[in-house]
């Protein structure tokens, strides 16, 4: 790709960008155009490779209805050829398919497919499974896996995963919030081998003696083209979680953890009331929650820690959380 990609944002970029894919010269040829700004002249090469049942010609000439570019803006031509080149196995198409579905109430319909999007670390599809997990529509209620995945899409910067997550502090207790944490951290690695997995098999798919086809992932072929689409708002009823009143209970508070060996540390201080003043922002925060604060002497300094972390994939995963709320920090062992 010409750009590079956090893990949980790279499968929204390639969702999002028009497909450079190997299939044929064709194909290629109406990247080439389209990034050029001459969208006529794409649709002109990708038309009869679609007409073909070539699944990257369809996924880029949906992408075409679905901004109007070279082709009047028409979604019910673009959920079509995403749905075509979906059924041949194109996951962008898949990933895009099943967001229109569920944006126009075809949600058992779209289920799988944004199941199957959230397992590659969509932020979109995690989003919307954080929320159904939460209210218990669609699927289950599980306000662990609810915080996880809304976490996972906050952190990759979709806007309405933060208000999902303020609302989830109101209901979910601390004690599922600090379980979420583990949880995310495995999310996002199963993420990231399910997106490698998909992209060696397009790899070896490429390397074959005869004509194949060739699925365009992130790492598969360079987007060249530049066009995006807009991220389209999910409906209302997904952005405003609501859980039923019998389970606003507040959560008690929890109970110091035993002592483990890791800690976060949130810093070093010329001045003590600037660490303490830190740990009275975030101390509330699910990640620090049960960790007693550790206030440590470093020559000048004070360095503010959060202590009694089991192991260092915990702490990582604190201090991942930490950091896409904005608050820097590292591991550290005692």
């Amino acid at each position: 790709m010409s750009k590079s990609f956090t893990p949980a944002t790279t499968v929204l970029a390639a969702a999002l960008a028009l497909a450079a894919a190997p299939a044929g010269a064709d194909v290629k040829a109406g990247v080439d155009a389209w990034s050029t700004g001459d969208y006529a002249a794409a649709i002109r090469e990708w038309q009869p490779l679609a007409d073909r049942g070539d699944p990257d010609a369809m996924f880029n000439l949906a992408q075409a209805y679905k901004l109007g570019r070279g082709e009047p803006l028409d979604l019910g031509k673009a959920e079509a050829l995403y749905g075509q080149a979906a059924a041949k196995g194109h996951p962008q198409a898949a990933d895009a398919y099943g967001l229109l579905l569920f944006q126009r109430g075809e949600r058992l319909h779209a289920l799988p497919y944004v199941e199957a999007a959230a397992s590659r670390g969509d932020p979109r599809a995690q989003y919307i499974l954080g929320v159904g997990h939460f209210n218990g529509d669609i699927v289950k209620r599980d306000w662990v896996r609810a915080y996880a995945l809304a976490s996972l899409a906050q952190q990759a910067g979709l806007p309405q995963a933060t208000s999902a997550l303020a609302q989830m502090d109101q209901h979910i207790p601390l004690a599922d919030r600090q379980k979420s944490v583990a949880l995310a951290s495995q999310l996002a690695t199963e993420a990231q081998a399910n997106r490698q997995r998909l992209s060696t098999t397009v790899e070896l798919d490429t390397q074959g003696s005869g004509p194949t086809m060739a699925v365009a992932t992130p790492s598969a072929a360079p987007h060249v083209a530049k066009a995006t689409l807009p991220p389209a708002p999910p409906p209302a009823s997904v952005a405003k979680p609501q859980a039923k009143p019998a389970l606003h209970k507040p959560a008690p508070a929890a109970a110091p953890r035993a002592a483990g060996p890791w800690r976060v540390q949130l810093g070093a201080f010329g001045v003590t009331g600037n660490a303490e003043a830190l740990w009275n922002r975030i101390k509330g925060r699910a990640e620090l929650a049960g960790h007693p604060r550790m206030m440590v002497p470093a020559g000048k300094l004070t360095k503010l820690q959060a202590a009694g972390f089991g192991s260092k994939a915990e702490a990582d995963a604190a201090c991942a959380r930490l950091t896409a709320g904005g608050f820097g920090c590292i591991a550290a062992r005692d």
